[in-house]
């Protein structure tokens, strides 16, 4: 395999998380090997390697002796500019040879599921088989065998922690639920009680904020294995953001795909949430499940469906995993994006007036089913156990804890811009369209501007006047308020009114 040596230049084009490369089309290394644009190839410094998308440019800006990297890439690489670097094709991956036997009705085994991990994990896949991979596995595409091969092989390929105590809780919600934010509750409410919680959160995928999102308005979240242990050894528990770690890391690669494809598999969900409870040490884990005509768990049927999955699949690995099925009917809190969901977590952790009873009310069913879980409390007694932390003020004491330790308590920004949508008629709410609100607030700017998105002021079964704020869109700028408000009222009703008999 031949190779080629250019000198590293900083190109400062934000690709997200996609390395691209710029290469001269003119130039002597294009020429020579043939490179066509879209083409991945190998670029190697200082022992990393990184496979990234060629772009070609046929302009001045870049000399021929130069490769430019995307600042995804260039953040990879780790190179400076001036750096000589070398340039190949990528090596064949015969993993790719068991992602054409899924794609053709076969079935993989935990081998084969390991290698095309292990190269996902690295990098080596291309986004367009990974989307391949993605598709092929939506629909009810793995069985249970290969849910269970496929999550070992996700925790195979990544780092792992062992704690060395017992037990390690933890909790998970599948999402789709706008504002649902109770870990920032949870884990502050079990670890004041002395129950080892290090809870790792993804940043949003299809939703306006995820849970590592909110965090990172109130602290730092970015927190390696190293701090990760820090955190916890000293406080017990912590909320960190998963990708900042190497746990799981095939699982952070497919998400990247999943997000623009909004594609959600029940075996790829099951894989990704076991593979990270697994992979972080994790032994007991509670699992949320909000059920709602537009929540991603959209019947009754469907969730119990999903709950044995995710029993059976942890079982079969060595985790014991409860579920709890909870109302996915209407937001949870008021607010809808990363500071505003995080403001109504400070609200209830500060026991003020206006705290949003749902949330404080769903935090203290999955906090009390943990300590049950845990052995802290007697079966039936954890609500009890679990409110009584959250009023004497000892969650607030241990979150501000976690929240120093982890770099320092936070204010969560405001929004420059708002406007309230108000009621077109008088009457009673008898629905609200969770799916059109957390869309509206991604338009807005959430998750990406952590200020940006929606507070609720209704509830479901409340009346309204005519003209009375249904909800506040909240947006950095003033193009992404016009542009979500223009999509609310093209999309009305998103809050259902009916008129009172």
């Amino acid at each position: 395999m031949s190779t080629h040596r250019l000198l590293a230049r900083r190109a400062g084009i934000d690709t997200y998380q996609q390395p691209v490369v710029y290469l001269r089309s003119d130039g002597h290394v294009c020429r020579a090997e043939g490179f066509q644009s879209q083409a991945q190839i190998e670029v190697i410094a200082g022992g990393r390697h990184l496979l990234a998308i060629l772009h070609h440019v046929d302009s001045d800006w870049l000399r021929q002796d130069e490769i430019a990297l995307s600042e995804a890439g260039w953040t990879m690489l780790g190179a400076a500019n001036g750096d000589e670097v070398e340039v190949r094709h990528p090596p064949v991956l015969d993993s790719l040879a068991h992602l054409r036997t899924k794609v053709h009705g076969g079935r993989l085994d935990h081998a084969a599921l390991r290698a095309l991990m292990e190269d996902v994990s690295h990098g080596r896949v291309s986004d367009i088989h990974l989307a391949a991979f993605v598709t092929v596995c939506a629909g009810g595409g793995l069985d249970f065998d290969e849910m269970v091969a496929l999550t070992r092989a996700m925790v195979d390929v990544g780092e792992r922690i062992d704690w060395g105590v017992s037990p390690v809780m933890d909790k998970h919600c599948i999402g789709g639920l706008p504002g649902n934010r109770t870990s920032l509750l949870v884990v502050p409410i079990v670890a004041a009680c002395g129950v080892l919680m290090p809870k790792t959160s993804s940043r949003a995928i299809t939703s306006a904020a995820g849970t590592a999102d909110a965090m990172e308005t109130l602290a730092p979240v970015d927190l390696d294995l190293v701090a990760m242990r820090r955190v916890v050894e000293r406080e017990g528990g912590c909320i960190a953001w998963g990708g900042a770690t190497r746990i799981s890391p095939a699982d952070d690669m497919l998400i990247r795909v999943e997000r623009p494809l909004n594609l959600d598999s029940e075996g790829l969900l099951v894989a990704s949430i076991l593979s990270k409870k697994i992979a972080v040490g994790s032994q007991r884990v509670l699992i949320d499940l909000p059920v709602g005509p537009v929540a991603k768990v959209r019947s009754t049927a469907a969730a119990e469906l999903l709950s044995r999955s995710l029993m059976a699949v942890g079982a079969a690995l060595g985790l014991q995993v409860r579920t709890q099925l909870t109302d996915g009917t209407q937001p949870v809190g008021r607010g809808i994006g990363p500071a505003l969901e995080a403001m109504d977590v400070m609200a209830v952790l500060e026991r003020g007036s206006d705290a949003p009873s749902d949330l404080r009310e769903r935090a203290v069913l999955l906090a009390g089913e943990i300590l049950e879980m845990a052995g802290r409390s007697e079966p039936g007694a954890g609500q009890a156990l679990a409110r009584a932390v959250l009023l004497d003020g000892r969650a607030l004491a241990k979150f501000i804890a976690i929240c120093e330790a982890q770099g320092g308590l936070r204010v969560p920004p405001r929004a420059a811009h708002a406007h309230e949508v108000p009621a077109p008629a008088a009457g009673v709410v008898s629905a609200i369209d969770t799916r059109l609100l957390a869309r509206a607030a991604k338009l807005a700017g959430a998750p990406r501007d952590a200020a940006a998105g929606a507070t609720m002021h209704v509830r479901l079964h409340e009346s309204v006047d005519l003209g009375q704020p249904l909800f506040t869109l909240h947006a950095e700028s003033l193009g992404a308020l016009q542009y979500a408000l223009s999509f609310v009222r093209s999309q009305l009703p998103v809050v259902h009114i009916d008129a009172q008999p």
